[in-house]
């Protein structure tokens, strides 16, 4: 969709999962003890010191419970005086202690913050608080490397391939565990390469190659991390109910949504006060946020095997490993060649795909118009904002209407609400007496709050379409088809940027640009046949329940 905001650099938003807070329930169980008189206490026969202890049988998630009562009559029948009642007692009075614990823990957004849920929500606010670099990667590309807007909107499409084969990370983190863990080494090691990618573009990167290629590696780290948060997402929320996971998927983008907004105006005023340079090096501090709190991660250490087995286990390339791998590739193919699923499909992708103009637009405002990075960070506070009023326009009043005439209304007023760009190129909005600032700001907000009410029935169609037994992989990579489309979209902008030869310093045919690629958003549109009819609430309580966003 060409109707984006002014500023928008390409920028691909994981989907955001559901887990489960950390709750438990204790359930009270009663002892009875045969050898006990009902009317008074006798002291125990010592010629025979069994005891009958009757014990129904126990959940399985109370193997510490179930083990002390087993102890217990192990104990007895040995000939040991053990008082079980005593026993029974002490551990309702330990776990009353540990309920009051649990219940005195801090809620946000209705969620207990345990070490766990902590942990995920500290993963999503990084996502979301380096966002403190964009603005600076555009004006290093723009103004230390000498970039052409065609250049610059490149890599910056090739920094969102790592977005593209996501579930590939996720069967990774499934299949290959590092140092005994899935998840935590995992967290720990993208954090580090984060760092690492941000530290070099803090003092080493001098030309478009390394910047390319650093800039790659920090969307890896972020990629990578954001996988395995999902999965531990993914593993908390199930058999959840769905006003749980509705918090739990509340305290995600409110992670999120927090630390893009923390780094929106800070991007823009520290780039004008300390310089590009400073901020890289900022940034490379935040990753290191991800990699401390994966202590915090509550996982089993996967078994190591024995001797004999562990050189079959651990490599790659055993036949087990490749075999499963093949069936879940027939599997995944299956699933996608089907209609229902593979026209929705291609509608979403080539929706994605229309050319648009943010590199050319960045260039003008910075170079003709003269706006300053601080002016710039406020219009990105002020999108950011704008993002949640488009969740929250999507969730009170979209949500009910039917996909085809979602992306039909959306898709017609943001083609013409994008229009509105011209006038701020050709300078017609001083004449109607309203500043270039104020237009920017204004015009930012509006195609700010439309795409992203316009982008979410994406997230909803993707979750619609996932089979039960295949919902994680298969949701994964029809955002990554969707991630997909939106980087050949970003492509197209700088090839036909560069073929309307808008320079840095030439910006003759920009109007020309803007129309084109505004209007290439309607193409898509004799398609919208290949969306499901049906209402996405219809379709839940067919479904019997909310539509878990699962990220493999």
């Amino acid at each position: 969709m060409a109707s984006r905001n002014l500023f928008s650099t390409p920028s691909i938003s994981p989907s955001q999962t559901t887990l489960s807070p950390f709750t438990s329930s204790l359930p009270r169980r009663r002892l009875a003890i045969t050898a006990r008189s009902h009317r008074r206490r006798r002291p125990p026969d010592r010629r025979n010191m069994s005891s009958i202890v009757s014990i129904p049988e126990l959940p399985r998630r109370r193997d510490s419970e179930e083990s002390l009562l087993l102890d217990s009559r192990i104990s007895v029948a040995e000939g040991d005086t053990v008082d079980v009642q005593g026993v029974r007692d002490g551990s309702v009075r330990t776990q009353t202690r540990k309920g009051r614990n649990f219940s005195s823990r801090k809620k946000v957004l209705g969620v207990e913050l345990s070490p766990d849920n902590f942990a995920v929500a500290m993963v999503y606010f990084v996502q979301g608080v380096l966002g403190l670099a964009r603005l600076a990667v555009s004006f290093y590309l723009k103004d230390d490397l000498h970039l052409d807007p065609a250049e610059t909107a490149v890599i910056m499409g090739l920094s969102s391939l790592p977005w593209l084969v996501k579930p590939l990370y996720g069967f990774i983190s499934d299949s290959v565990p590092l140092f005994g863990y899935r998840r935590r080494s995992y967290l720990v090691l993208s954090g580090l390469l984060g760092a690492f990618s941000w530290t070099l573009m803090a003092g080493f990167v001098d030309s478009k190659y390394s910047a390319a290629s650093c800039i790659l590696l920090g969307s890896l780290s972020v990629a990578f991390s954001d996988v395995v948060v999902d999965s531990m997402v993914v593993e908390r929320a199930r058999g959840e109910s769905q006003s749980v996971s509705g918090s739990l998927q509340s305290l995600c983008w409110g992670s999120s949504a927090f630390g893009g907004i923390v780094s929106s105006y800070f991007s823009g005023s520290l780039v004008e006060s300390y310089g590009v340079r400073f901020v890289f090096g900022v940034t490379a501090l935040l990753p290191l946020i991800t990699s401390a709190v994966a202590v915090l991660v509550n996982e089993q250490r996967v078994v190591r095997p024995s001797p004999g087995q562990k050189k079959e286990n651990i490599a790659l390339v055993n036949p087990g490993f490749l075999q499963t791998s093949k069936q879940n590739m027939i599997q995944l193919w299956s699933a996608i060649k089907q209609p229902n699923v593979f026209l929705p499909t291609l509608f979403i992708f080539l929706w994605q795909a229309t050319p648009h103009s943010d590199s050319a637009m960045f260039y003008f405002t910075t170079n003709k118009l003269g706006f300053t990075p601080e002016f710039l960070g406020r219009v990105k506070l002020v999108t950011s904002i704008a993002s949640l009023l488009g969740v929250g326009l999507y969730n009170g009043f979209l949500k009910t209407v039917p996909l085809r005439k979602i992306f039909l209304v959306t898709t017609v007023f943001g083609t013409g609400l994008g229009m509105t760009q011209v006038l701020l190129v050709t300078g017609f909005n001083r004449q109607l007496g309203i500043s270039d600032e104020w237009f920017a700001i204004g015009d930012s907000l509006i195609l700010t709050v439309l795409a992203q009410a316009s982008f979410m029935p994406v997230l909803v169609l993707a979750a619609r379409l996932c089979p039960e037994g295949m919902e994680a992989t298969l949701f994964a990579t029809l955002m990554s088809i969707s991630n997909g489309g939106s980087v050949l979209g970003g492509l197209m902008g700088a090839g036909l940027t560069q073929v309307f030869g808008i320079t840095r310093d030439s910006f003759d045919n920009l109007s020309t640009l803007i129309i084109l690629c505004n209007l290439s958003s309607l193409l898509p549109l004799p398609l919208l046949g290949l969306l499901p009819k049906d209402s996405p609430d219809n379709v839940a309580s067919k479904d019997d329940g909310d539509i878990e966003m699962k990220s493999n």
